[in-house]
């Protein structure tokens, strides 16, 4: 199930979303608030008793994570063949650890929990400030290693230009997300504007499809979200394009990359690259990433960051 954060007046359109939404009202940070990490453990609490016999050896798994871009139930689905993939080519079983926001994984990530994770940029630039978090390989979607910050709205709605939602209710993603929070932060920056002085009302949906879904239903009357996923989406479901428009679109980004700790084992790190790197010269490889929109990993430059270095430090993101 999703989780969602509101903030602000007002009420929010009643049912199954708006439930949800209540449910997590008081649970979650504020918008916009310094993030704090919460340390989360992977390891079972209850350990064999002193003169038991402990189980038989097995193969440990590779732990792989995965940020919230999509919801769970789509992160699910979407990373099956993925992670089926992986695993036969690693020679090893691989786990699929998920949470609810970026920052957990960060910290999964930070507590060397899981040996790699798929994340978004934002977290990237901040885990790389905060523990050397080291780029693995890039995204790459119609030869582009770039993405962007839409901001949508629905279809019929009279907004031409982010101006126009000024006391309207708009979703954000993540407070680590740079498409979904970061990069609009740094807009509303230019305007002298923060989002509480700007909309009426904002929450955070804690994934990219749960923010075009709402505006596409109409349970906001805009949202920032990732290019790749909007334009995934909207090819894969033809009813949000038609629900749906963009209004805005930030400057290019890197693209969301996969990451590990600097400390990770040296040949795990390199198996993991080498299977990544080639997958798009294999069918196989690339129909296990054609669910996520993506058409290969390539090696990338840290250099390609830097624009999200900027946007980051713009709204005090990187701190």
């Amino acid at each position: 199930m999703s989780v969602y954060q509101a903030r602000g007046s007002g009420r929010l359109v009643s049912g199954v979303f708006c439930v949800i939404l209540c449910a997590a009202l008081w649970l979650l940070p504020a918008c916009g608030s310094p993030e704090t990490y919460v340390r989360v453990s992977l390891t079972p609490a209850d350990l064999p008793a002193a003169g038991t016999t402990a189980p038989s050896p097995t193969i440990t798994p590779i732990r792989m994570g995965v940020a919230a871009i999509l919801s769970p139930k789509t992160t699910s689905s979407g990373y099956a063949a993925l992670k089926a993939y992986l695993e036969q080519k690693l020679g090893a079983p691989v786990e699929l650890v998920q949470r609810n926001s970026y920052a957990e994984i960060n910290e999964l990530l930070r507590t060397r929990q899981l040996d790699f994770a798929f994340i978004c940029t934002g977290a990237f630039v901040r885990g790389e400030r905060e523990f050397g978090m080291e780029l693995l390989a890039v995204s790459e979607v119609a030869g582009s290693t770039v993405y962007y910050s839409y901001i949508i709205v629905p279809a019929d709605s009279r907004a031409e230009r982010p101006e126009d939602l000024r006391g309207r209710v708009f979703a954000f993603t993540d407070p680590l997300s740079l498409t979904g929070y970061m990069a609009p932060l740094a807009w509303l920056r230019t305007l002298g504007a923060s989002p509480e002085q700007f909309f009426s009302r904002t929450l955070f949906t804690y994934s990219h499809d749960n923010s075009i879904r709402a505006v596409a239903e109409k349970w906001v009357d805009g949202a920032a979200v990732d290019s790749v996923v909007y334009d995934t989406l909207t090819a894969q479901d033809p009813r949000l394009a038609e629900r749906t428009r963009i209004i805005w679109r930030s400057e290019p980004f890197g693209a969301p990359p996969v990451a590990v700790h600097p400390q990770l084992d040296a040949g795990l790190k390199e198996r993991l690259r080498q299977v990544l790197l080639t997958m798009g010269d294999d069918p196989d490889g690339r129909a296990a990433l054609a669910p996520l929109g993506v058409d290969r990993f390539v090696k990338g430059d840290l250099a390609l960051y830097q624009s999200a270095r900027a946007a980051m430090e713009m709204v005090g993101g990187s701190e």
